[in-house]
């Protein structure tokens, strides 16, 4: 069968995280940062963020720069519009998913509109080839609604937002880097196997519950960094009790990564003129 996994991958890291502050005083947990930008290529940050209170959240993210890699924003609850120089602007609600692509270079705005009270969910910036860097910037508003939805084979429930997984081809397909992007629930007693590419780098972030690879146990709020065994040919994620996981998996650039604040390039020079360009109103 085709979406069997033989030998699963293990646990290499469980991340438990880094409580921060970002935009105008957003509070968030960074589960990838950059000492494992090199460990997770093609992946290079990815943000947590979850309150009921709307002082940690309210003040948003007001205009900002990007260049040179790709945001993927899932909203878990609440609401946030975004608007950028271009004079695209949209509002994401529960369950929707925004895929920037910043190319060569845009500033956007991204204000939170509490529904409840409640502000919860994910973003994921993914990294884009040398060649495709200064690529013209586009970005794709995603519905709850069209987000392929399917049940798998050990009874979980998946949301596939990017690549493709058990046949269903995801919301989006993006080339080089092939990320593939999946929203997983269980309940008590559920598994779920995904085929991996051995090259592709790997990780799960729990956001409900908990959940095990082999024996090693991810909670709600952590990481998990899949190891590359090469005898491995995908994961099995198994569920004691209900719980929701963020699948991510893509292959690796293997080139030189230079992060400075919103710009992400190959050189020191790149970044440079990433910032010239920027104070020089050429984004």
């Amino acid at each position: 069968m085709e979406f069997a996994v033989t030998c699963s991958r293990t646990i290499e890291h469980v991340i438990a995280g880094q409580a921060i502050s970002d935009g105008a005083g957003v509070k968030l947990t960074r589960l990838l940062a950059h000492g494992l930008q090199r460990r997770l290529d093609p992946f290079l940050m990815l943000d947590v963020f979850k309150s009921d209170n709307p002082d940690d959240y309210l003040a948003g993210f007001p205009d900002h720069p990007h260049r040179g890699f790709e945001t993927v924003t899932y909203m878990l609850a609440g609401r946030m519009r975004h608007r950028d120089n271009a004079g695209h602007g949209g509002l994401l609600e529960c369950g929707d998913v925004q895929w920037m692509t910043a190319g060569r270079g845009i500033v956007h705005s991204e204000m939170p509109e509490p529904a409840n009270g409640e502000m919860e969910g994910l973003q994921l910036w993914v990294n884009l080839a040398a060649k495709d860097k200064m690529c013209m910037p586009w970005y794709h508003d995603i519905k709850s609604a069209a987000i392929p939805e399917f049940s798998a084979p050990g009874g979980a429930r998946v949301r596939l937002i990017a690549g493709r997984s058990h046949g269903v081809v995801g919301a989006v397909e993006r080339p080089v880097t092939e990320p593939l992007c999946l929203d997983i629930h269980f309940e008590a007693g559920q598994s779920y196997a995904q085929v991996l590419a051995a090259e592709c780098n790997a990780f799960i972030c729990v956001y409900r519950g908990e959940v095990r690879v082999g024996e090693t146990a991810v909670g709600a709020g952590k990481m998990g960094v899949l190891g590359n065994d090469i005898h491995a040919d995908g994961v099995v994620i198994r569920a004691d009790e209900s719980a929701c996981v963020l699948l991510a998996s893509g292959i690796p650039l293997n080139e030189p990564i230079i992060h400075y604040g919103p710009f992400v390039m190959n050189t020191q020079g790149e970044i440079y003129q990433a910032v010239a360009d920027f104070q020089g109103g050429r984004f």
